[in-house]
């Protein structure tokens, strides 16, 4: 394995896991950059979270090499602990302290300093919007709010290294666009991000980069902005002011449709280019059309070839 110096973000090569008969992870090679947003995207039982758990010391892994920050979990795991946020996608929370108290209490756990602990506990209620929570005990709090307290104990020693899974779970819309604006703001710092999610649209806003997995073992590695192109048909959403015309100029050239509903009309298209060649006919043939656009990105399309 290349040298890996501290400060270097995520890098695992050849991880493997079993638990009796069954491989886990069977190969998985990963990098997550500092200063970058990585998603970890496959199916259920791909083996996502036993990695995660790998890389937050959790689990000991049967083959294979990992450096957190250029620390090995084997044989220094206090090192990467000390540079390492894990938020699982299920917490274990203190429920009869108070807001307040558990972060103080995560801060003191991560040796701040009783001053320095509360003092931060309260910075982070305010970022989690919290705050007008923070002296009420935690079992009063709702999924989501629990999901954010969560989240904001991971923070509690401005770890270079943050590993979330599922973190959008149970976050409602407002949630889930500030859950995207605070891991950029931490990426720009220089965090390294490694974050699991099914929730494939909001990874596609927020991620620099992107590694699949399935069936334990990496199956791709691309940046965003370099995705595949897709080579088989993806659903196309077409609206028009005048709904029958647009129906009409669909039979008319051969272009299989749902039949449409008040969201528009779906197709099925291969490619942009055939994206913009149909919506230049529509518009030669004076159909007004108001929108034009793929349902699901490009990131969901690649996931489901790679996966299929």
């Amino acid at each position: 394995m290349t040298q890996v110096l501290a400060g270097e973000g995520v890098v695992a090569q050849g991880v493997a896991r079993r638990f009796g008969d069954v491989e886990a992870v069977r190969g998985i090679d990963l990098t997550a950059r500092p200063g970058e947003v990585t998603a970890l995207v496959g199916p259920n039982g791909a083996g996502k979270t036993t990695l995660l758990l790998v890389l937050a010391t959790l689990l000991v892994p049967d083959a294979g090499e990992v450096r957190i920050a250029g620390y090995d979990p084997l044989t220094d795991p206090d090192s990467v602990r000390a540079r390492m946020g894990w938020a699982p996608d299920v917490f274990g929370l203190y429920d009869n302290l108070t807001c307040r108290e558990y972060l103080s209490f995560c801060g003191e756990a991560m040796k701040l300093g009783r001053t320095a602990a509360r003092r931060r506990a309260g910075d982070l209620l305010e970022i989690a919007r919290l705050a007008e929570y923070a002296d009420r005990p935690v079992h009063t709090l709702s999924r989501g709010q629990k999901q954010r307290l969560g989240l904001t104990r991971a923070l509690v020693h401005e770890p270079q290294v943050l590993l979330l899974d599922e973190p959008a779970s149970g976050l409602d819309p407002r949630s889930r666009v500030e859950l995207r604006e605070l891991l950029r703001s931490l990426a720009v710092q220089g965090t390294t991000i490694l974050v699991s999610s099914h929730l494939l649209g909001d990874l596609e806003e927020f991620a620099d980069r992107v590694v699949f997995v399935d069936s334990g073992v990496t199956v791709g590695e691309h940046r965003i902005d370099q995705l595949p192109d897709s080579v088989a048909p993806r659903p196309w959403r077409l609206r028009a002011l005048d709904m029958a015309a647009l129906v009409a100029a669909l039979a008319k050239r051969g272009v299989d449709h749902e039949p449409p509903t008040p969201a528009g009309v779906d197709v099925l298209l291969t490619g942009d280019e055939a994206a913009a060649s149909l919506l230049a006919a529509l518009v030669r043939a004076k159909v007004p059309v108001v929108a034009c656009q793929p349902l699901g990105g490009q990131l969901e399309a690649t996931y489901l070839e790679l996966t299929q």
